[in-house]
């Protein structure tokens, strides 16, 4: 008698391969749920944090993100982006961060160019009177520091020195819409104080600076005196030979600063013979203050000038300077560069 087969029995291979698809499905299934949380839970940042978005691909985006902490993930968020089409679509910028944000929702900001921040920029060679009319023009600044003194400011920003002139680093800053100016330049001379610290650290043996603050002062005149940036290190070993050797400085931009508002854009021979503290025609030494803003090269030739024996420098007409070691020399130069003889 013929044994009936049982058509509805599984194969042992069908078994197998449909406890596969389950484990698939399940596992596809635990990585959605998993991946849906990562995208909404909160990022482990602190907040309020400002951040920068500089232009490239998503993916130099999202490693610009986690190098400044505030993804923890950058390949993780990339493909979030990829997910949602949004990787072609971020925009660049500065931006802010109020609250605690999920990847998602960080992702809605970005490519809705969602900035909240206020770009302000300090020049190298600007001074403070400079700074503090651009400071108080930005209509999306709490103007508390350009209201106050000099010396109201210095003590509120706990400066080493009672002016507060030169005491902020040159650089980009991003701060908040409504941002104090007062944080503003408190993360300035913060930065500035590190800057002017490791410049310090890192002067020339023999030097006739007695502290960071003369470093300071020296690199101010040096940033303004200097038309062509490698002429740095010379000029800077001029005024260092001059100092060593007790004669006066007698630059022209530390008149300039001196006269303040005064200066009609012309310097005049009794601007030369007037005294005030920052006359460097009249007073042997450095000024009293800085009377600009340095950025790191002018720091670097202040405490690593060039070994010259030149005590006199002349502007060429092309942005560089004629160096001399004699008056005689530095004569003939004055004839054929300023005077044309």
């Amino acid at each position: 008698m013929a044994r009936k087969t049982n058509k509805s029995a599984v194969s042992p291979l069908g078994r197998v391969l449909g406890i596969l698809v389950f484990l698939v499905l399940l596992f596809v299934g635990a990585a959605g749920t998993w991946f849906w949380g990562y995208a909404n839970t909160p990022l482990a940042v602190n907040t309020p944090t400002e951040f920068i978005l500089e232009p490239g691909s998503f993916s130099k985006s999202a490693e610009q993100l986690q190098q400044q902490g505030i993804i923890d993930d950058a390949r993780l968020f990339t493909l979030l982006a990829r997910l949602e089409w949004a990787d072609k679509r971020i925009k660049a910028g500065s931006y802010g961060l109020s609250e605690p944000t999920s990847p998602q929702q960080l992702l809605k900001k970005l490519t809705a160019g969602d900035t909240s921040m206020v770009t302000v920029k300090i020049i190298e060679g600007w001074n403070w009177r400079q700074l503090k009319t651009e400071l108080a023009a930005n209509p999306d600044l709490k103007h508390d520091a350009t209201g106050l003194s000099d010396a109201d400011l210095s003590t509120a920003l706990q400066l080493p020195i009672s002016s507060v002139e030169g005491q902020f680093f040159p650089d980009t800053y991003y701060i908040s819409k409504g941002g104090s100016e007062l944080q503003l330049l408190a993360r300035a001379h913060r930065l500035m104080s590190k800057k002017l610290e490791i410049a310090w650290a890192l002067r020339y043996s023999g030097t006739p600076l007695k502290d960071p603050q003369e470093a300071l002062i020296l690199a101010s005149l040096v940033e303004k005196e200097t038309g062509k940036p490698s002429d740095r290190p010379m000029i800077a070993g001029v005024f260092i030979n001059r100092l060593k050797m007790g004669m006066r400085l007698q630059t022209d931009p530390s008149v300039i600063y001196g006269l303040g508002e005064r200066y009609d854009g012309n310097l005049h021979r009794v601007d030369l013979e007037t005294d005030t503290p920052y006359n460097t025609y009249t007073r042997t030494g450095l000024t009293p203050t800085p009377i600009a803003f340095v950025g790191e090269a002018a720091l670097k030739a202040a405490v690593q000038p060039a070994q010259t024996h030149a005590l006199y420098f002349v502007a060429r007409g092309d942005g560089s300077s004629q160096f001399s070691g004699s008056l005689a020399e530095h004569n003939m130069a004055v004839r054929k560069y300023q005077l044309g003889k």
